[in-house]
């Protein structure tokens, strides 16, 4: 198998001037050489500059010539070259996928307005770029925040948008979750109970998913469907008396079920998804929550006797996708072993069902791989070496990059994934997937002005996808690319934007390094939030002054506040204490404050949100670094019990709520209250079910209210 492909991103001198001065206008004729439906989809996209740019297609002689055509024999896979002859320019592609980009590199450049083409190669640096997509129905989690994107996920006009944003972005992989996908996609000859769906329902959703995997297919997007184990149908639940927990839509299981009737039903339900949908490219699967009581060998064995087995009895091969055992026990808490991965590894190395490469999937830094771009731990623990000592033949190995820590504030940080890819891209690693649990890029209900251009949430988040997908496609690919970007978004702001938006996006990876969270809740870093528990009852609260005082930090070159505590007036080399992290932090966010101030929105609704984002990262990020601060004299005053101890940490403490005031007033005009699944997944209960920073901003005046209350006392 040969190993991952790596980058080529260099220029040649420009060769050929666009516009003539006297011309108000371009002609273009487009050669193909080759015709798939990936190329066939770039031309279309291609000739959509005639809707907006001074450009008219012509199928005759035409100032500008643009020809088309694949080589196979000196570019990659899914690598182009764009050669600028005067009025020719060829652009070639080592398989139908590259040549697609580099159609679209060539509109993109048109589109810009330049007078210029410029010569262009680029190879992928990793072959496997994929979005984690969690589907409404059936979903992981139940919430409002969740089931309100029911109807968008319903409506191809949205997954034709997305599709386009991922091409655009070169994310090729889309792998699509929830509990149990089967019932909704097919009615098996041998068990029809388990579909509740009526012969005209049942065919809406088949044309459905059926317009979905043809339009990925048409963009090079591969598609996958993974799901957790074990989970059934209610309506399959009800007939058999089975998977009692799967009546009830919790996806944490005491016991899970492995009756006979379920694994049959399995097998059954890959069958016949595969062999119904010719156009999906493969699946996944989760040894996880529907497992609960079963050791890692049962788990695997499960797997096993349902699905591969349901793999192998299909007209096709298919790709598969699988992710490691989250708990080395019984639970589904999360640990890990060596032994747990020499058995998984064992059958991996087996696997002859599927078509290679298999790709095995481990969360990055577990649910909040948006921290340090250093591997800290995976789902459950420190990862061992198993999975690639040796190295594996038949699989490879991908990142997840799971965001449960921002939804509302837009994001890019260029430096922080290039690091990340950098540091972790090994001979057995071939990529990412990046996305969310806990919430779905469809309908936007955040956005609370009117005025705006967005269409859908991952409109909203355009630089989070942009700096992702193209970076983990080109990681040379430069600032400057982004701050174009940005600049035919908003005409003379886009470095300033870029730049500021940069230094702001560093806010939430500095909170997430520090608070070195696990599972989804236990962090909210845009909230300020942690998990705590309330009546037997996971709720968020703020973070406290506690909680922050005795962290032991994610990031290795932090020390905590003990540790500097111990050592203030000798810091080992290559560490950063807490007041130097708070210093730096601080530092940033107050140059991005003054250099917002240089951006005016006017009218402008999409810029006023992109300047009222980049304010409230900044703004967060001065309540962190006094906060930090605080908690360094309050840890102080613990064990000094001295007075002056107390007042510093009093002081630094109600700076910070001062900035969380600001922050506040930056958001209250832009955003209401929004419900987030980290709040009303355990609706109604408790009255945390939506989310602001106003609402929260009582919890942050109490706890300043505290903390003087202890001078009270002190006194």
């Amino acid at each position: 198998m040969s190993k991952s492909i790596r980058y080529s991103f260099w220029f040649l001198p420009t060769l050929f001037l666009l516009f003539a001065c006297n011309k108000s206008s371009l002609t273009v004729h487009l050669e193909l050489k080759s015709t798939s439906p990936q190329i066939s989809y770039a031309a279309e996209k291609l000739k959509e500059l005639e809707q907006v740019n001074a450009i008219v297609f012509s199928d005759s002689i035409a100032d500008l010539t643009i020809r088309a055509a694949l080589d196979t024999i000196n570019l990659k896979s899914e690598a182009y070259k764009i050669v600028a002859l005067k009025n020719l320019v060829e652009v070639t592609g080592g398989d139908a996928v590259g040549l697609m980009y580099g159609l679209l590199e060539v509109k993109n450049q048109l589109k810009s307005g330049r007078e210029t083409v410029e010569n262009k190669e680029e190879a992928p640096n990793l072959m496997f770029r994929a979005i984690k997509f969690n589907l409404p129905w059936d979903s992981y989690r139940r919430s409002e925040a969740l089931s309100l994107h029911y109807e968008t996920c319903r409506d191809t006009n949205y997954w034709e948008a997305f599709l386009d944003m991922m091409v655009e972005n070169r994310f090729n992989k889309l792998t699509l979750w929830n509990l149990h996908p089967f019932s909704y996609m097919v009615k098996t000859e041998k068990y029809p109970e388990a579909c509740s769906l009526n012969d005209a329902d049942l065919a809406e959703w088949q044309e459905f998913w059926h317009t979905l995997f043809r339009m990925a297919k048409e963009r090079g997007v591969e598609t996958y469907l993974i799901n957790w184990n074990i989970f059934v149908s209610p309506e399959f639940a009800k007939a058999h008396n089975v998977c009692d927990y799967c009546l009830t839509g919790k996806h944490f299981v005491p016991q899970g079920d492995t009756s006979e009737i379920i694994k049959d039903y399995t097998r059954e339900s890959i069958k016949a998804v595969i062999d119904t949908y010719p156009d999906l490219t493969g699946l996944g699967i989760t040894l996880g929550e529907g497992m609960g009581n079963m050791t890692a060998g049962e788990r695997e064995q499960w797997l096993l006797d349902s699905y591969i087995q349901g793999m192998r009895m299909a007209s096709r091969k298919v790709k598969f996708i699988h992710r490691v055992p989250l708990s080395a026990g019984t639970s589904s808490g999360g640990t890990t072993s060596v032994e747990v991965e020499k058995m998984t590894r064992e059958t991996l190395d087996s696997l002859t069902c599927v078509d290679d490469p298999i790709n095995i999937e481990l969360k990055f830094n577990w649910s909040h791989a948006f921290s340090t771009p250093h591997l800290v731990k995976v789902h459950g623990g420190k990862l061992n070496d198993a999975y690639w000592n040796p190295l594996p033949k038949n699989y490879y190995l991908a990142w997840m990059m799971r965001n449960e820590d921002f939804f509302m504030l837009r994001w890019g940080q260029t430096d922080f994934i290039r690091k990340h890819i950098a540091t972790n891209v090994h001979p057995y690693v071939n990529g990412y997937y990046v996305g969310s649990e806990t919430y779905i890029p469809a309908k936007d209900y955040i956005t609370s002005l009117p005025g705006t251009s967005y269409r859908y949430a991952f409109d909203r988040q355009w630089m989070f996808y942009k700096v992702c997908g193209r970076l983990l496609y080109n990681p040379a690919t430069p600032d400057e690319f982004f701050v174009e970007e940005f600049e035919q978004r908003f005409p003379k702001q886009g470095r300033k934007l870029f730049e500021a938006q940069a230094k702001a996006s560093k806010v939430p990876l500095v909170i997430a390094s520090w608070q070195n969270a696990t599972w989804d809740f236990s962090l909210y870093s845009e909230g300020m939030l942690q998990s705590v528990v309330k009546d037997n009852i996971k709720v968020q609260k703020l973070i406290s002054l506690d909680d922050m005082a005795e962290k032991t930090p994610m990031e290795p070159a932090y020390l905590s506040i003990a540790e500097f505590l111990a050592n203030e007036n000798n810091v080992p080399n290559g560490k950063i204490s807490p007041l130097h992290l708070a210093d730096s932090l601080e530092t940033i966010c107050n140059q991005v404050l003054r250099e917002s101030k240089r951006i005016k929105p006017k009218t402008n609704v999409d810029l006023l949100y992109e300047l009222s984002d980049i304010k409230a990262w900044a703004n967060l990020g001065l309540y962190f670094s006094n906060k930090m601060r605080a908690a360094v004299e309050y840890k102080r005053f613990k064990t000094s019990n001295d007075k002056k101890d107390l007042d510093k940490a009093i002081e630094w403490l109600t700076l910070a709520s001062a900035g969380w005031h600001e922050l506040v007033e930056v958001t209250t005009p832009v955003y209401k209250p929004v419900p987030l699944t980290h709040f009303c997944e355990n609706a109604p209960e408790f009255e945390e079910l939506y989310f602001h920073w106003s609402i929260v901003e009582d919890q942050v005046k109490a706890e300043l209210e505290w903390l003087k209350s202890l001078q009270s006392d002190k006194q």
